[in-house]
C-alpha cells in the first residue's frame, strides 16, 4: 500500500466510516475531509515535536563557499544545526589535501579577534576554514574568510513541513504510520466533539510514541578497551 497523505487521509476516513479519496479528487473533497487532513498534520506535528532529535530527521548540507563572503544562511527548516559537524571538504585543487573538522569560536570571541575580516575588500584575501561561529540569528560565519570556493558540510535536524499534495510523504518511517493514524483519530474526534473516544485514541497515540522512542531514540552505553 502506499504511504502518503492520501493514504493516510483515507486510512482516517476508513475508521470513521467516510468515503474513500482518490489523487483526483483529493484536492477538491469538502465536508469533513478539510478537517482529516488537518488531523494527520496535526498528528505528525505532534509526534515530530515530541522528540528534538527523530533520527529520520536528521540531514547533512553542502554549502559552496564564496571567496570574500565570511557570512552564510542556514536552512529555513532548521530545527537544530549540529556546529560540532562542520567540516571542510578535501579538495586537491584548492590545496585541501584532507577533510578536517572546524573548530567552533563564540560569537563573542568572533567579534573581539575576527571581526575585520568582514570589511576586507580583497577576495584573494583569507584562507582555508579552520573556525565556525554560530550568529545570534540563522546563519553561520566562516573564519578566516574563504579565498576560494571551498566545499563546506554540516549536520542539522529539520523541522518537516506540513503534507499538502496528495503525494508528499511524511518523513516519519512507514512502520509507524499507525502511530499517525492514532493521533490522527484523536484530532478528528475532538473536533466531532467524541471526548471519549479521542481519551482513547490519544491513549493509544502517546503509547505509540513512547514505542517510538524505544525503537528509534535509545541507546546503550559500552565500554571498550583501550
Amino acid at each position: 500500500m502506499a504511504y502518503n497523505f492520501l493514504s493516510l487521509v483515507n486510512d482516517v476516513a476508513l475508521r470513521i466510516n467516510e468515503t474513500q479519496l482518490t489523487s483526483s479528487n483529493f484536492s477538491t473533497a469538502n465536508g469533513f475531509y478539510p478537517q482529516i487532513k488537518e488531523a494527520v498534520n496535526s498528528s505528525l506535528r505532534h509526534v515530530n515535536q515530541a522528540h528534538f532529535f527523530w533520527p529520520y530527521n536528521h540531514n547533512t548540507e553542502e554549502q559552496t563557499l564564496e571567496a570574500g563572503t565570511s557570512r552564510y544562511a542556514l536552512p529555513d527548516n532548521a530545527k537544530y544545526v549540529d556546529f560540532g559537524s562542520f567540516r571542510v571538504k578535501r579538495d586537491t585543487d584548492l590545496n585541501v589535501g584532507q577533510g578536517k573538522k572546524l573548530q567552533q569560536l563564540t560569537y563573542a570571541e568572533y567579534l573581539d579577534i575576527y571581526i575585520d575580516q568582514e570589511y576586507e575588500t580583497d577576495s584573494t584575501k583569507g584562507g582555508v576554514p579552520r573556525n565556525v561561529v554560530r550568529t545570534p540569528d540563522q546563519e553561520f560565519i566562516i573564519v578566516p574568510q574563504p579565498n576560494a570556493a571551498y566545499e563546506i558540510e554540516y549536520e542539522y535536524y529539520m523541522e518537516p513541513v506540513d503534507l499538502e499534495l496528495s503525494t508528499d510523504i511524511p518523513t516519519i518511517p512507514d512502520q509507524f504510520r499507525h502511530v499517525i493514524v492514532d493521533g490522527a483519530m484523536y484530532y478528528a474526534y475532538m473536533f466531532r466533539d467524541n471526548i471519549e473516544m479521542a481519551n482513547l485514541s490519544q491513549s493509544k497515540f502517546e503509547n505509540g510514541i513512547k514505542q517510538m522512542r524505544t525503537l528509534l531514540v535509545n541507546e546503550n552505553a559500552y565500554f571498550r578497551a583501550f
